[in-house]
């Protein structure tokens, strides 16, 4: 009997103790930061809990994100930059923020949301994705840094967010692949145009 109780409080405050450390790894920041997420940020990892869209993301060899703030303390420019071989895709958004949270314009073609939660990483920045339709609703997790490589360390903790998220083994970008330029020179590939027609569907 007693044995069965000490395994009983055992699991029990496993539990406790994992709810806690989730409960740190997923905290939204307080407020963002201009300065900290302005200029260039290299996507090193990312994981989704839709299939398609993670198929997506292992086509892209590189992914290049740039955060502006605009006069609007509560406006920001984000462009996303794929590349696809030695092709590349601009993305550019509008993107409003309040507090820790920001919104995403895309239209009416579907909600999308985000927001950057903790990391002990001092160059890297974790970003949450929500989308939502009249379809379905799915979340998105982001390893960014300003590095290509980021420590095992700080990859473990990013594997810990994702478990508290419930989302699969992350796409971790190469680093000896190039990143895109900030400006297109060039044409989308047909890769990625039917990357960028994917995007527009996911919802």
């Amino acid at each position: 009997m007693f044995a069965v109780f000490a395994i009983t409080l055992l699991c029990s405050m496993s539990v406790s103790h994992s709810a806690l450390v989730c409960e740190k790894l997923v905290h939204p920041l307080a407020q963002l930061d201009p300065h900290h997420f302005a200029s260039r940020w290299a996507l090193v990892a990312g994981s989704l809990n839709h299939a398609t869209s993670m198929d997506a993301l292992r086509l892209r060899d590189s992914i290049t994100m740039y955060f502006s703030n605009s006069s609007e303390a509560s406006t920001f420019s984000y462009t996303q930059i794929n590349r696809f071989g030695d092709q590349c895709q601009h993305l550019p958004y509008n993107i409003s923020v309040e507090g820790s949270t920001f919104t995403f314009d895309v239209g009416n073609r579907f909600s999308l949301t985000g927001a950057f939660i903790y990391t002990s990483c001092p160059d890297c920045a974790v970003m949450q994705w929500v989308v939502k339709s009249t379809r379905r609703v799915s979340v998105d997790l982001y390893l960014l840094s300003r590095r290509r490589q980021v420590e095992q360390r700080e990859m473990e903790e990013f594997m810990a967010q994702l478990k508290c998220f419930q989302l699969p083994t992350p796409v971790v970008m190469d680093p000896t692949k190039e990143l895109c330029a900030k400006q297109s020179e060039i044409q989308p590939t047909a890769a990625a145009q039917v990357d960028e027609e994917t995007m527009d569907q996911k919802a």
